[in-house]
């Protein structure tokens, strides 16, 4: 029985590194599994993306909300006739990050609380109905507060899209950041099309291990794939 799970997060959650390890258990007990990672960073699909995190346009205001979500919005309805053959074929799907992740991050860029409700309707039109994406069975959103996800990003390995810089237009605004949180944290409340789940990846103020943060996520995803 296929099921496709989405694990996205605030920044520095180790988004990357709990997909990898979620599936590679999932490998490891016989069950059939694929991996995505948006941006698909390299491919023509992502192109517009790149450009936009490395600041090309402007920073991510002057860009705004609806222009930056049709940059992602593309990558992924490329990307999705892999994903529904994957899931026709009964293959657990997990993705890092989907369309939760404009939802975060272009959310944040609105103060207004109607307008914000405006957007993701329409974002959520726009991916589901008029590019017609599958929908995933559950989002998880591993959760790091921004003041420490900030610091948490600096210590990334170098990635090539950014041409040598260090963060992104997202990742170097702590405002950003702090706004994409307050977005994520909101989603479970007000989004109607995705079924959120919140992982803590803190306790105390510190960070939790890899392995435990890896331990609570398997919980999750298990029973939502014994659900499904």
């Amino acid at each position: 029985m296929s099921s496709f799970i989405v694990i996205d997060g605030t920044d520095g959650s180790g988004k990357g590194t709990q997909t990898k390890k979620l599936v590679e258990r999932l490998q490891a007990e016989g069950r059939p599994v694929k991996l995505f990672d948006f941006p698909r960073y390299g491919n023509p699909s992502a192109y517009f993306v790149e450009k936009y995190l490395r600041g090309e346009y402007g920073n991510a205001s002057d860009v705004g909300a609806f222009r930056a979500s049709l940059f992602y919005a593309l990558d992924r309805y490329d990307a999705s006739f892999d994903i529904r053959r994957e899931l026709d074929a009964g293959t657990i799907v997990i993705s890092n990050r989907y369309v939760s992740a404009s939802k975060g991050h272009q959310m944040g860029k609105i103060t207004d609380p109607e307008q914000r409700l405006s957007f993701l309707r329409w974002l959520n039109e726009l991916e589901y109905k008029i590019c017609g994406i599958p929908k995933p069975d559950m989002t998880v959103l591993l959760h790091v507060p921004a003041e420490i996800g900030y610091e948490l990003v600096a210590k990334k390995d170098e990635r090539g899209y950014l041409d040598g810089k260090k963060r992104d237009i997202h990742e170097a605004d702590p405002e950003h950041l702090r706004a994409a949180e307050t977005a994520y944290l909101e989603l479970p409340k007000i989004d109607r099309e995705e079924r959120w789940t919140i992982l803590e990846c803190t306790e105390n103020g510190q960070l939790l291990s890899i392995n435990e943060i890896h331990e609570r996520l398997w919980k999750v995803v298990m029973g939502a794939v014994r659900m499904l």
